[in-house]
């Protein structure tokens, strides 16, 4: 759904063309006339101004009050906004305001509105826990206004890709992607292909998935080469026909088939290795845009006896901003490190910060140890330090796991509880530190045959209860310098 039409007549036009041409103030200062006119498309594009903050200070209260005029209008695009915010909304009045307007949207516009409306029901904005039930319902009446999007989602939601494993129905999941493949879109294609060839070995069919990914690419769906790579390597074996699909495909410029060729020279898969032509491939991928690609090259020339640092900042960089949170999580660590001659803490802190709200957990793990050490002159917080920890511990970190630990026996920043460490430090040590046994041994010699019972009981309510979800501490400001 594009953010603004681009084929509007009427006295919009000179306004969305100012817009378009990034003359953003411009725009606005045309369209508000119109808007106070009652112009629906005027009072789209004001809202769009200040949701975004283009022409416009950003301000949540007037984007909404100009969307909601517009959508007063039937703007359907306005609706859709709207929508958007009041389903992020923390208020649950909001997001009713939000499923109320789409339901009424939905009456002739199911293709967009009931898709949103599913979105919103799996992701438990519209209900107390995410409700798949409601979320197919309002897909299926998407898909049967011929909303491609919505087949695909419906084909992953029963190949398993969004959780409930009880609600898995392959041959319903093929179902979906050949109805959106049937009415000509190339990703559907390559999706059905891909699952004919490397999906359940009991659905499996060579000649129909070979079929679907030859119109794939000819439908310059192009990530249907690396469906055929892929299924050489893995499934046939065959390295060097593995190498042909993945070559085509990176001749086409279909980045991950790239990644492939690069790793199969680098390597010798399948060729003989020549780690000058993956090198130079992979540099190809990385002027694409690449974050793995950027990155790829960062730890290779890092890594070196003697690193170009600057040539490998530079590609680090390009990840991170490529909103990669390996590269975010290193180029955080390489500016706390000094390498480019002085520690910066507070672009070490944000790209960390950045690389935590992204859910990677190493990235977490070290802004706890920092926050719990108070190291390199940022203020020891032990409520960020433990907050993070258990962010980490609940995707399986085990460091993070037993520090977490640590911290309840020793009451430090959270109340002290032995059972619930013990339970955690038990956790450790299933996940592989070793120290975690010895603290977890050391915590039962004080239990009674009680306290061992209770400690079971919430070791198995910790590995049987999904983690609520946390927010990441904003970056704390570094201590200044003692003179």
């Amino acid at each position: 759904m594009a953010s603004l039409p681009s084929d509007v007549d009427g006295p919009i036009k000179e306004a969305i063309e100012a817009f378009q041409g990034g003359r953003h103030f411009k725009a606005v200062e045309l369209a508000k006339p119109l808007a106070e006119k009652g112009n629906a498309e005027a009072q789209y594009l004001l809202g769009f101004a200040y949701e975004t903050g283009q022409g416009a200070e950003a301000s949540k209260d007037k984007a909404l009050e100009y969307y909601r005029k517009a959508a007063a209008s039937k703007h359907r695009d306005a609706i859709y906004r709207l929508s958007f915010i009041l389903l992020a909304s923390d208020q649950e009045a909001e997001r009713e305001q939000a499923r109320a307007a789409l339901e009424e949207a939905a009456k002739s516009d199911p293709a967009v509105a009931a898709r949103i409306l599913g979105e919103a029901y799996l992701r438990g904005r519209l209900s107390s826990a995410p409700d798949p039930d409601k979320a197919v319902f309002w897909w299926k009446r998407a898909a049967d206004a011929g909303d491609v999007l919505s087949m695909s989602l419906i084909g992953r939601f029963y190949e398993g890709q969004f959780g409930f494993p009880e609600l898995k129905d392959v041959k319903a999941s093929l179902e979906y992607y050949a109805k959106a493949a049937g009415l000509g879109n190339p990703a559907a294609m390559a999706a059905i292909g891909s699952r004919y060839l490397s999906g359940d070995e009991k659905f499996r069919d060579e000649a129909k998935g070979r079929e679907w990914l030859k119109k794939a690419i000819e439908g310059k769906e192009y990530s249907a080469y690396l469906v055929l790579g892929d299924y050489e390597e893995n499934i046939k074996k065959n390295l060097k026909e593995a190498l042909a699909h993945y070559e085509r495909g990176k001749d086409a410029g279909q980045v991950d088939c790239m990644l492939r060729s690069a790793d199969f020279y680098i390597e010798g898969k399948g060729v003989a290795k020549d780690f000058e032509r993956g090198i130079s491939i992979l540099q190809k991928a990385a002027e694409s845009g690449s974050p793995n690609a950027n990155f790829r090259l960062a730890a290779r020339i890092l890594s070196a006896s003697k690193p170009d640092i600057l040539a490998g900042y530079k590609h680090l960089l390009a990840s991170a901003t490529g909103n990669l949170p390996e590269a975010q999580n290193e180029l955080g660590l390489f500016y706390l490190s000094g390498k480019m001659g002085v520690a910066d803490l507070t672009a070490g802190l944000a790209w960390l910060t950045r690389a935590a709200q992204n859910g990677f957990a190493q990235a977490q793990y070290n802004l706890a140890v920092i926050y719990d050490r108070g190291a390199g002159g940022v203020a020891r917080d032990i409520d960020s330090a433990s907050q993070l920890y258990m962010m980490a511990a609940n995707q399986g970190h085990g460091p993070a796991t037993l520090a977490l630990a640590r911290l309840l026996n020793d009451g430090v920043g959270l109340k002290a509880d032995p059972i619930k460490a013990w339970a955690i430090a038990t956790l450790a040590a299933e996940r592989g530190e070793k120290d975690a046994s010895k603290l977890a041994a050391d915590i039962a010699e004080k239990f009674d045959a009680k306290q061992r019972e209770q400690a079971n009981k919430e070791l198995q309510s910790i590995k049987s209860n999904k983690p609520a979800p946390a927010k990441v501490p904003e970056p704390k400001p570094a201590v200044a310098p003692k003179k």
